[in-house]
């Protein structure tokens, strides 16, 4: 083997390298999207793939024969399964009940693969390098290769290209890699007829799957959700579906559904309008999440209100519902006002560079269904949220459901009140939803005043509010869990409470 073709297998471990990682964090992002627990799912899926790849290690030792031959097919084997492993996993989970049976063997599958690659290629460069050398060269490619997919995973392919077709992206790169040593002459020896035809099949497979990756994804999701898809996006932060079907239409945030628009205005109407009656000024209002702009055309139903901040994470949110004529028309264009300012930042960062008070504070993050949301119900949180606050100021939190999770809807009421404010809990009936409860929260005692709600409201009413601050016994919880960014008790407590409820 001449010095040319040995640089390109170094190059080779470098791609192999690159794309077992890819997979891996495919695995582990779209697990963390479909159960949750983003700790638990990346802990055990980087554990089995490692694993994996030193089973995979330990049968490179009953290998013999054409080395090469060998590692061309594993090579391809590892770009087809790879490649098709997101949508894969896309459908097993919308049309199997043994999503993570299929999961754990998809990455034990590839990290064997993986694992029987970097030993294989050792071998064939075996007679070129002396051995401290050959492992020293593999080995710093190796880990180089693992620092690139480390890097541009989350920063380029996941936003640009989303899940399936990031994978069918690496499962093509690992098929080229196979088709070029096919195609090679390694110690002038031509490889089988059928490798060849192998390699090209498989690149040709490949690369239509990755031509036809939005219309699958779509398909695999619609098989997921039973509905008919209109809009699909990857952020850096989450997956964006929209569906419609004749009823309503509706929003989903990584497979979590966030709002129909046939009762969304119970939620939004109960979030807001009590808040209202209960604060003494309504010039400025914070609104931490809320980049669906549903909360702000409440609030903007309130001619005295001056000011509206809208803090929220994701401007592929936000953008498309200032953007989008068919979302504009459900919250009235509100992300469009004069009055209102969206930021686009993590609103824990936010919170530390924050020095402006405001009369209202509207608190509307997703669930705390994984680690990084459950950031923001934190005591570390909510005492960061008291530079947003002067005497007077009303605020209130969306807090989960009372009645599906009620040991996590008091663990944030006891948060909230371990960070010194004065609470009050209620809920309504979300017919989307079930039982939601909401908590308000003041530094001082929470007095209803009388004003002028909106005339064009579809639910709330004031003499309703009574009613809602009454709790039935089977949503009241002996819970004194306070939730701090230390353990994050409530994340694990919202997972076990609402899997009881779905199973």
């Amino acid at each position: 083997m001449n010095k040319k073709q040995s640089f390109l297998l170094l190059f080779a471990v470098l791609v192999i390298a690159t794309c077992g990682l890819i997979y891996e964090l495919v695995a582990c992002t779209l697990s963390s999207y479909l159960l949750g627990d983003s700790i638990t799912q990346f802990s055990t899926i980087i554990g089995a793939y490692l694993f994996a790849m030193g089973i995979g290690s330990w049968l490179t030792k009953y290998i013999n024969g054409n080395i090469l031959s060998w590692f061309i097919q594993i090579e391809l084997l590892v770009g087809v399964i790879g490649g098709c492993s997101a949508l894969i996993l896309f459908f097993s989970f919308g049309l199997t009940g043994i999503f993570q049976l299929i999961l754990y063997i998809n990455v034990l599958l590839i990290g064997i693969l993986v694992g029987l690659e970097i030993p294989l290629l050792m071998r064939l460069l075996k007679e070129n390098y002396q051995f401290s050398d050959l492992v020293s060269k593999v080995l710093s490619v190796d880990y180089m290769g693992a620092l690139l997919a480390s890097i541009a995973f989350p920063l380029f392919f996941m936003p640009k290209l989303g899940l399936v077709r990031t994978s069918l992206f690496f499962g093509i790169i690992n098929v080229v890699i196979g088709i070029w040593m096919s195609f090679s002459k390694f110690d002038e020896k031509v490889q089988p007829l059928y490798i060849r035809v192998l390699s090209i099949f498989s690149f040709l497979f490949l690369t239509l799957m990755f031509i036809y990756g939005d219309k699958l994804t779509q398909l695999a999701e619609s098989a997921q959700l039973g509905e008919h898809i209109i809009y699909a996006r990857s952020s850096p932060y989450q997956r964006i579906l929209l569906t419609r079907s004749q009823r309503d239409l509706k929003l989903y945030l990584n497979g979590n559904l966030q709002f129909s628009s046939a009762d969304e205005y119970r939620y939004h109407e109960s979030l807001i309008h009590p808040v209202f009656e209960y604060a003494k000024r309504h010039k400025s209002v914070l609104i931490l999440g809320g980049g669906d702009g549903m909360a702000a055309r409440e609030i903007l139903k309130y001619p005295d209100v001056e000011n509206i901040t809208l803090v929220d994470l994701d401007p592929q949110m936000t953008k498309m519902f200032k953007e989008n004529s068919l979302l504009t028309s459900l919250n009235k264009n509100s992300l469009n006002s004069r009055k209102i300012k969206v930021v686009n930042q993590d609103a824990f960062a936010w919170l530390k560079l924050n020095h402006t008070q405001y009369d209202l504070i509207i608190i509307d993050f997703p669930d705390p269904g994984n680690f990084s949301i459950g950031k923001l119900y934190t005591t570390a949180f909510y005492r960061l949220l008291q530079t947003c606050m002067h005497t007077e100021t009303v605020g209130v939190v969306q807090s989960t459901s009372p009645l599906f999770a009620p040991k996590s809807f008091h663990c944030v009421e006891n948060t909230l009140k371990s960070s010194g404010v004065v609470t009050l809990p209620y809920h309504v009936y979300i017919p989307s939803f079930g039982e939601w409860g909401y908590i308000m929260f003041s530094n001082e005692e929470l007095t209803k005043k009388t004003i002028n709600l909106p005339s064009n409201l579809k639910y709330y009413t004031s003499s309703l509010f009574s009613q809602m601050c009454q709790f039935p016994l089977d949503m009241v919880a002996n819970n004194t869990t306070i939730n701090s960014l230390n353990n994050q008790l409530l994340v694990d407590l919202f997972e076990k409470e609402w899997s009881n409820y779905i199973q």
